[in-house]
């Protein structure tokens, strides 16, 4: 305890942390430090004052590094009796990543959920704290995973207490959470702990040269108290050591470890080298070196370590200094022996690792293990751990082409754990030994897909073209993924593609990728389909594309289709306007990446079943998925610029909300190299000023975003807004060659959904009798389809016809409608202009009054969304990444704001404040 003095403002924190895990909350704290300022003590402190919490420790050891999910394993042992009550999703994932389950890799952050879960569940009966110490030296997917969670606390009373070293940058995924900094004591109480820690009386000049010498650093004020002797602490014989060991405690360490006999030093050295603290296990491995149990009982050896119960030395850095201190030759002596005890079966990972310690130069069968470990780490979704064996494998593997090989695969798997330099180091390290075809093609893959993550435009679909190339005669199925890889990177690129990367030369190249070498399935229908599209002309695709959509999911495997299933659902409503097979497809990419933990991949899920909501008038559903998907970004770290926010703030019209995001999009898009993003906001402009009304802004919107049509394929939302836009400000031409445009794709898609727009857009530009025969098409073909937005337009844009027309009584039928059906559905700037409209052929309309949005907090707001589409607590908080404890905090919160006492008395508030109409006949 002598290591708190001086630390009220320290104990108090923590007493804090403590404080609001017992009063139904939760506290996160990092304390971070240079070695020896009494963070460990503090953990130490807190342990001693949670008599009434249930405390769990994890230790991070530097051995273990290298080991995905070690860490995180053992913190949450005491914990994994309630590994059964997890959801299935998150059950199968934390499993999975321990190796307790088989099944496909998981995704680290269903993993850090499952992990929220558990430690939430288990502190529903008894507050929990955590205490991690030296988090520096966790595997980095533990930390991110612990990180992950301490984000995720709220009303959980749980606690999580973090060490963490000055400077070290393997923790950085615990910045920004609360910390607190512990540097040197102040000189007169550093003067105090010397005194009380010392043999005999200190001289005050000798006190005050020891405190600045070592910085008024605890740990090392106690040591050097114990370092010396009485005749120096007084004075009477000059004072040397303290000066020259300046502080650096390893110094000391590595003195006291020399001082120990060989034997000794030998069985310290083992017990640093091995991170289980198993005492039987380092024992026995001693013995494979002729050492003596007894070695360890020699003098001295209890002031560095103790061997029971389990293996523990008293600070972290005798750890270091006895390991890093022994000759090379010493240490491989020692994982040698420790590898040689380690069993196989029950711990292969340590046991290949100790082995690849061992080798004195190549050796193909420690790298062969460590392959095969890497293969395991991958299984469990440890993909950084996966890609740190095979890259030291590489460095083991005696032959060139092997080692190409085992660095080729190291770069596939630090790409996959999103350590983006760390693969180029690797692609490059493979290039340099001799590489087969297919690994050369391999390698353009993995480079192509790098550019593809840390930048849309530019560098992806060129390189993607060149692997697809090379892999024509190799493999032609991968040949023709990487073909429509290529597509999707050109499209999304758009206008802000490089030299050689418009989609239309995309196109033009992967219009010679070979035939199928199967029946063709989804995936090569969508390529047959696209490339005929660019190079034959709209109405030749369709069918072949109306083919793939029908035929998605036959004969594919789970992330065949979470890889497809965004372009898939982008072809039923940007190429064959087909709003069924677009509701179907974003309908099941959501509950696939749901189901299958695919976390990255939920973002786009999720934003591509937002629009097809969107489109079919459920703003409020639209609205959950997209809170859904803030969180999930939040979460993951995801990259994906807020389209579903973009397209939701348009239709609502709220003009400060929108711009907010539409600037937000803009530059996101700009920086991540998607030209498509570009179009999008264009298109939210030109509706959003559509509904305000303000047609001039609305046109030059719409013909910005149609000024480049390559990106989604001619994508037509933003020709709509133009036709009307350009229709009432007497742009006639615009209008009619944007008509013109939007035919080619209507007409040969033949859908009610097509044909709907066009009749409607064409009826802007006609007059008398084919302008209501047109307006009458339009309401009749979109009635029967979902697109309710679409259908309430058209009635808004034929009751403002024909109350320009002079029909006030007609029109005043339609515009009813219209306004109804828009404000309803919460289109709230087309609703005003649908009951200015109303106004001015004499009739009366209401605005709505403000409903839970205005009352409820964001979060408050999207939780209560999710209890009225009648979610479970466990599921809101799975969809949220937070625990059902805190979705139950929000939810007492909600029901006292809206005057509700139950979840249907809430459900029915929110339908009756935002009711839905029905659909039209």
């Amino acid at each position: 305890m002598s290591a708190l003095l001086d630390r009220a403002a320290e104990t108090a924190a923590v007493e804090g942390v403590l404080t609001a895990v017992r009063d139904g909350l939760s506290g996160v704290l990092v304390l971070r430090g240079e070695a020896g300022t009494g963070k460990t003590a503090l953990l130490d402190w807190a342990a001693g004052r949670a008599g009434d919490v249930r405390v769990a420790r994890v230790a991070g050891v530097q051995a273990e590094m290298g080991l995905g999910f070690a860490g995180l394993h053992q913190l949450l042992l005491p914990f994994l009796g309630g590994l059964g009550e997890l959801p299935p999703p998150q059950r199968q994932a934390l499993g999975s990543a321990f190796g307790l389950i088989d099944g496909p890799p998981p995704d680290r952050f269903l993993v850090g959920l499952a992990a929220l879960t558990l430690l939430t569940d288990a502190a529903a009966p008894r507050p929990v704290l955590c205490l991690v110490d030296d988090a520096q030296w966790l595997d980095q997917v533990s930390v991110e995973v612990l990180g992950f969670i301490a984000r995720r606390l709220y009303a959980d009373r749980v606690g999580i207490l973090f060490t963490i070293r000055e400077g070290d940058g393997q923790a950085a995924a615990l910045a920004g959470l609360p910390e607190l900094v512990l540097g040197g004591l102040p000189e007169e109480v550093a003067g105090q702990l010397l005194a009380v820690s010392a043999a005999a009386p200190v001289d005050g000049r000798v006190s005050a040269q020891i405190v600045s010498g070592v910085a008024g650093n605890p740990l090392a004020l106690v040591e050097a108290a114990a370092e010396l002797t009485a005749a120096e602490l007084s004075g009477a014989v000059p004072l040397g050591w303290p000066l020259r060991f300046a502080g650096q405690l390893e110094e000391l360490y590595l003195a006291r470890i020399r001082a120990l006999p060989a034997d000794t030093q030998l069985m310290v050295l083992v017990a640093a080298a091995d991170p289980s603290g198993d005492p039987v296990l380092v024992t026995r491995a001693a013995g494979q070196l002729g050492i003596d149990a007894e070695a360890g009982e020699a003098p001295g050896t209890s002031r560095l370590v103790s061997w029971q119960p389990r293996v523990r030395f008293r600070h972290p850095l005798i750890r270091s200094a006895a390991y890093y201190a022994a000759l090379p030759g010493t240490r491989r002596r020692a994982h040698a022996a420790l590898a040689a005890v380690t069993d196989p079966g029950a711990d292969p990972d340590r046991r290949a690792w100790h082995q690849a310690e061992a080798a004195a130069g190549p050796d193909e069968q420690a790298a062969a293990e460590l392959e095969r470990t890497a293969s395991r780490a991958q299984a469990r979704g440890g993909l950084a751990a996966a890609a740190a064996f095979l890259e030291r494998a590489a460095t083991l593997t005696p032959g060139p082409a092997q080692r190409a090989a085992r660095a080729l695969a190291a770069a596939q798997a630090s790409l996959q754990a999103g350590a983006f330099a760390k693969a180029r180091d690797l692609l490059a390290a493979a290039e340099a030994g001799p590489l087969d075809d297919f690994q050369h093609a391999l390698t353009d893959l993995v480079r192509a897909q790098l550019a593809y993550v840390t930048s849309r435009g530019g560098e992806a679909p060129p390189l993607l073209l060149k692997a697809a190339k090379q892999l024509e005669p190799i493999d032609p199925g991968l040949a023709r993924e990487t073909y429509l890889d290529a597509l999707s990177a050109g499209m999304l690129a758009g206008r802000l593609a490089g030299p050689g990367s418009s989609i239309l030369e995309i196109a033009r190249a992967a219009a010679t990728a070979p035939p199928p070498p199967r029946a063709p399935r989804a995936p090569d229908l969508l390529l047959d389909g696209l490339v005929t599209q660019y190079n034959d002309g709209y109405a030749a695709s369709v069918p072949t594309l109306r083919q793939a959509l029908a035929a998605f999911g036959d004969g594919m495997s789970a992330a065949e289709e979470l890889h497809w299933l965004w372009l898939a659902g982008l072809v039923g409503v940007a190429r064959v306007w087909d709003y069924e097979h677009w509701d179907v497809l974003s309908a099941r990419h959501v509950q696939l990446a749901r189901e299958t933990g695919a976390l990255s991949e939920l973002p786009l899920a999720l934003t591509s079943r937002a629009y097809a909501l969107l489109f079919a008038g459920e703003l409020t559903s639209a609205a959950s998925l997209i809170d859904e998907m803030r969180a999930v970004k939040e979460a993951t770290g995801s990259g994906l610029a807020p389209y579903g926010a973009l397209g939701l703030a348009a239709l609502r019209g709220d003009e400060a909300e929108a711009l907010a995001v539409i600037d937000a999009t803009m530059e996101d898009a700009t920086r991540r190299g998607e030209g498509a993003g570009i179009t999008f906001v264009e298109w939210a402009k030109a509706a959003l000023n559509n509904g305000l009304g303000r047609y001039q802004e609305a046109a030059a919107a719409a013909q910005r975003a149609c000024s480049y049509d390559d990106d989604f394929g001619s994508l037509l939302w933003p020709t709509v807004e133009l036709i009307e836009a350009a229709a009432r400000t007497g742009m006639t031409e615009t209008a009619a060659s944007a008509l013109h445009q939007l035919e080619e794709m209507t007409s040969a898609s033949g859908t009610d959904w097509g044909l709907g727009i066009q009749a409607r857009s064409r009826a802007l530009l006609s007059e008398d009798e084919a302008a209501e025969r047109l307006y009458g098409e339009a309401i009749g073909r979109l009635g029967r389809t979902r697109l309710r937005v679409d259908l309430a337009r058209a009635h808004l844009l034929y009751g403002e016809w024909l109350r320009r027309e002079r029909r006030r009584a007609d029109a005043r039928e339609q515009l009813r409608t219209a306004h109804d059906m828009l404000d309803a559905m919460g289109v709230a700037a087309f609703a005003e202009r649908a009951r200015r409209e109303l106004q001015a052929s004499g009739a009366r309309s209401q605005r709505r009054g403000p409903g839970a949005r205005e009352v409820l907090t964001p979060q408050e707001a999207q939780i209560a969304r999710m209890v009225a589409a009648h979610l479970t607590n466990r599921e809101i908080a799975a969809r949220l990444f937070i625990s059902a404890s805190t979705v139950e905090y929000h939810l007492r919160k909600i029901f006292r704001k809206l005057g509700v006492t139950s979840r249907t008395q809430l459900t029915r508030s929110l339908h009756q404040q935002e009711e839905m109409t029905a659909w039209p006949d």
